[in-house]
């Protein structure tokens, strides 16, 4: 019987660990400015564009591997509970690396992108946020579809009630593409003092200088000279409206299309592709301090 309790004190004392790691406030309910809704619409806009749809594709075929991560759900403000798909740092860690889909959704991409960070960053853990809330657009029409119905204040949510399932201690980075680009740097400002780093695809950035003033960390912007939608216009102005702000910003412009680092795309430029990864893993590394 003695070793009996001693057996179920230990079991609590390790789920009252897992809990405080995890869950230890309740998420607070978005607030979003008139900037944020407007960088994240104007984004969505795009959909109305024959050329911005006909521009995406997934012609290319994704190795079918073994995923290393699970799906997770967690508390959100609103009520409806949020979903990603989480990879755990092989240590325990209070670093996190919060993973912003493409137009398309949380589909294999992501979790091969996402494991693929968990591999070279084994002591940070890894979120895959689903803004979309399980849909995975496989066609054009059902991607645009997604993205165009996002509300901005409900993809906050869930990175609040993200922020409050991994704690109040925790660090976190950002990363994403496309529409995750924008909800990259969305995010970096949401998460405020906890945030440590920024990288962005190809995202629409936010433009109002009060706003990014707010940013509590440096941002890295990879972009394309060819990208007719976040062109070298629009990364020339994100990097004026930052330097106004007094904030630090890194661009890389490769002379590559929109969706270039994405494999699955018949835009996809393994070369860019590959030094971009380059970039923002060494960015990442820096932001948490972790050694190259």
């Amino acid at each position: 019987m003695k070793k009996l309790n001693i057996f179920l004190s230990l079991l609590f004392l390790i789920g009252l660990s897992f809990l405080s790691f995890h869950q230890t406030s309740e998420p607070k309910e978005a607030v979003l400015c008139h900037a944020d809704i407007e960088s994240a619409r104007a984004f969505a806009e795009f959909t109305n564009q024959k050329e911005f749809r006909d521009a995406h594709s997934m012609s290319r075929t994704l190795d079918k591997t073994k995923f290393k991560g699970k799906r997770i759900s967690f508390t959100v403000a609103d009520g409806e509970n949020g979903e990603a798909y989480f990879v755990k740092s092989k240590k325990k860690s209070s670093k996190y690396l919060f993973v912003f889909h493409e137009w398309w959704g949380l589909n294999d991409y992501v979790r091969n992108e996402s494991d693929r960070y968990a591999k070279d960053l084994s002591d940070v853990n890894i979120i895959a946020l689903d803004l979309y809330d399980g849909k995975v657009g496989t066609t054009r029409d059902e991607a645009s579809k997604y993205m165009k119905a996002c509300d901005p204040k409900r993809a906050a949510s869930i990175i609040q009630g993200a922020l409050a399932y991994i704690g109040k201690d925790a660090k976190v980075a950002t990363v994403g593409w496309c529409f995750g680009g924008g909800w990259s740097l969305q995010s970096a400002l949401q998460v405020d003092q906890q945030a440590v780093g920024c990288v962005m695809y190809y995202g629409m950035p936010v433009k109002d200088v009060a706003r990014l003033k707010e940013l509590k960390c440096d941002v890295l912007g990879i972009f394309g000279e060819k990208d007719k939608w976040i062109n070298p216009e629009v990364a020339k102005e994100f990097e004026q409206n930052m330097k106004e702000a007094g904030k630090n910003l890194t661009v890389k412009m490769y002379g590559s299309d929109h969706a270039f680092a994405n494999p699955s795309s018949d835009r996809y430029n393994e070369a860019d592709a590959q030094n971009a990864n380059k970039e923002a893993l060494a960015f990442i590394k820096k932001s948490f301090e972790v050694q190259p």
